[in-house]
Parts: C-alpha cells; sequence; structure tokens
C-alpha cells in the first residue's frame, strides 16, 4: 500500500524549483541507479526507490558515501527498483531532506550520510513521520530522549578502527618496510595523522589513533594536523608533506575526498600512507603503491541492511540507535593490495592482541563511536 506523505506544519508548501525539481522530484530512474527503474515497494512492481543525499566529500570520494551508495545499489540489484543519489551540502540539508520527502516519487527509505545532517533531520523526521529515514554516524533522539520511530541511526566504531590504525602504524614505524621506491625509516619512529574538518567525530579517529601507537610503542612521535576541509585533496596534501618532511614514515587520514592529496604526498616523498572507510589500495588503485592498508567500515552492509529490512517489512529491528565495532565485524584494519604482503609480521601478531583486547574489554579506545569532545 502506497503511504499517505504528509508535512506536519502549516503554511506554505515545498516547491521544488530549478535544476534541484530536476534532480529530486523526476521519475524514478533519472538519479544514478543500480538496477531497473522501479515506483516503490508499495507499488504493484514490488520495485524499491531509494534516496541518498551525500555528507561531506560527495559521491566519487571513494570512501565514506561511495561505501552507503553500494548498499543501495545492492539493494536494487538483488529487489529491483533505483536509488536517486543528491550531492549534499552544509546549507542546504534541511532543504534537500524535505524536497525528497515531498518529491512525486515515494521514497521507501531516504539516507542521510553524515552526522552534518542531524539537526536538519530532527526537523524533517517529525515533518515527514510516515517517510522512513537512515542517518549514518548518530543516533536520532527527540527532547524527551525517545528516538525518532521513523529513523535508523547507524554509528560505526570510528574509534575503534582508527584505534587499530594506530597499532599497524606504531608497529611498521619502527621496522624495516620497502615497496618500489617507498620506505620507512626505522631510526625516525614517526607517524602522522590528517584530519579533515577539526570536529567531535574527527578527533575521536585523531586519539584512537594516537593511543594505537602508544599501546605498541610509547617512544613513537605523532604529527597531527587537519586540512580544514572534507574536499580539498591539495590542503591534504600540504599537510601531509610537511610531516613527511618531518620525518613521518607513515600519515593516517580521516579526511574523505580531502584523503588523495595524502597518498600524492606519500608518493612524492616516497613514504607510505593509510586510508580510511574503504580499503583505498583498490577503490583508488593509482595510489596501491604506498598505501599500507585501511582502517574500514562495511557502510554499504548498513544501507543493505536497513534498505532489506524495509522489503521485509521488518522496520523495528532496524529503527533507533545502533553502534557496530569490531565485536560485530563492523570495523577492521584491512592490509593494503600491494604494500599489505610486505609488512612485518609483527603487524598482524599486535592487531589481533588488540583486537581480541577490545573485544574482551581488556583495552579502553578513547572517545565513543559518537566523537570526542
Amino acid at each position: 500500500m502506497k503511504r499517505r506523505r504528509f508535512l506536519r506544519t502549516t503554511g506554505t508548501g515545498i516547491v521544488l524549483t530549478g535544476g534541484v525539481a530536476g534532480c529530486l522530484g523526476g521519475p524514478p530512474g533519472t538519479g544514478d541507479s543500480g538496477g531497473s527503474d522501479g515506483s516503490g515497494s508499495g507499488d504493484e512492481s514490488g520495485e524499491m526507490n531509494l534516496g541518498i543525499i551525500s555528507g561531506p566529500g560527495g559521491f566519487g570520494d571513494k570512501a565514506y558515501n561511495d561505501m552507503a551508495l553500494k548498499g543501495l545499489n545492492r539493494a536494487v540489484e538483488e529487489f529491483g527498483g533505483s536509488v536517486n543519489q543528491v550531492q549534499g551540502s552544509g546549507g542546504e540539508y534541511e532543504s534537500l531532506q524535505s524536497q525528497l520527502a515531498e518529491a512525486s516519487t515515494d521514497y521507501d527509505l531516504i539516507v542521510c550520510v553524515g552526522f552534518y545532517q542531524a539537526d536538519a533531520l530532527k526537523k524533517n523526521a517529525s515533518n515527514y513521520p510516515d517517510q522512513k529515514w537512515m542517518l549514518i554516524n548518530q543516533g536520532l533522539f527527540k527532547e524527551n530522549g525517545d528516538h525518532f520511530p521513523n529513523v535508523a541511526g547507524y554509528v560505526w566504531a570510528n574509534h575503534e578502527m582508527s584505534y587499530l590504525a594506530g597499532v599497524a602504524a606504531g608497529t611498521a614505524t619502527s621496522r624495516e618496510l620497502s615497496h618500489d621506491d617507498n620506505s620507512n625509516d626505522p631510526s625516525t619512529k614517526t607517524v602522522g595523522f590528517v584530519g579533515g574538518v577539526d570536529s567531535a567525530l574527527i578527533r575521536a579517529f585523531e586519539r584512537a589513533y594516537l593511543k594505537g601507537v602508544e599501546r605498541v610503542d610509547s617512544e613513537v612521535e605523532v604529527k597531527v594536523g587537519y586540512a580544514g576541509s572534507f574536499q580539498d585533496p591539495s590542503a591534504g596534501k600540504e599537510v601531509a608533506l610537511s610531516q613527511y618532511d618531518e620525518g613521518a614514515d607513515i600519515v593516517y587520514h580521516a579526511a574523505a575526498g580531502t584523503g588523495p592529496g595524502i597518498f600524492q604526498a606519500a608518493q612524492e616523498r616516497d613514504r607510505f600512507a593509510i586510508g580510511v572507510d574503504a580499503d583505498q589500495s583498490k577503490s583508488l588503485p593509482k595510489y596501491s603503491d604506498v598505501i599500507v592498508g585501511s582502517a574500514v567500515k562495511y557502510l554499504d552492509v548498513g544501507t543493505y541492511t536497513v534498505s532489506k529490512a524495509i522489503r521485509n517489512d521488518s522496520w523495528s529491528d532496524v529503527s533507533g540507535r545502533h553502534v557496530l565495532g569490531i565485536e560485530q565485524d563492523a570495523v577492521a584494519f584491512v592490509p593494503g593490495v600491494d604494500v599489505g604482503p610486505k609488512l612485518p609480521s609483527a603487524v598482524e601478531e599486535n592487531l589481533e592482541s588488540a583486537r581480541q583486547g577490545i573485544v574482551d574489554g581488556d583495552i579502553t579506545v578513547p572517545c565513543t563511536a559518537a566523537g570526542c569532545q
């Protein structure tokens, strides 16, 4: 049965105008699709209509946003339908969300990528109670503490995977490592971290990484810098170059679309780097010669799971806040396809010890999945 969509406010309704209307309000299949056209799981066709609004970095980041999209594409490949992907930006999240909810297409699910969309979604989840939403990297709660029943808030344990990245970097920097023309200088015992925008969430990446390094070798120095953007590879490159020039062997980034700049710097200085969110030695193969490994979170499994729950009419299984970490096999450190086989055996030994320690509760990773104040 087709859902009845309504806006729980008074006054003038939302008008789709110009290019935005073409992007959001067109017929199924006008956005990038992972399957055939359809008209929603509530229609006779039984196919799914899914919408997704990117976070900072946008689609094509080969990381965070692309991983979320991958799960939706998997769903429509399996069940039929289409995915409408919308590039988001900070000042437009509220209007983009509401325009999707008001569009002629009846979306089975609208995915909002990133905690940056949370404030906007608090309004729209109330305004459109019949619309099902997914918020990535933050739960969504009402003033009374109850979760929004129409929102699935999925949070991946960024701090846990970053801790593992620190273990890998801290172990490798003090040992011989070479691939092609790239090599470590074990005598310096220095690594780096480059964040995108300094925020509570990215500080969790940073601080957990530092603790992971410290776990394996307290003498390793960690250089820390922020590019100030999730969409500026040149800014990331400059920060990373300064860290390599100060002795860093390996630099880990949490910078979304800024990340390729870190890999470019590693290639120019014949050093190494660690990717984030996806296995970037595969998603960005031209940098695979410098990518030691990546701290990954399986966002695609989450977006697919929520889509499938809607398909199976089991929304109650996915609504509310869900935190997924090492214990759920939702985050991991994955060695790079080229450099990974060259890593000293101590790296995997220390990683396994850290993984087990986190699961058993013997290791307390700083910060939380939601971030660090």
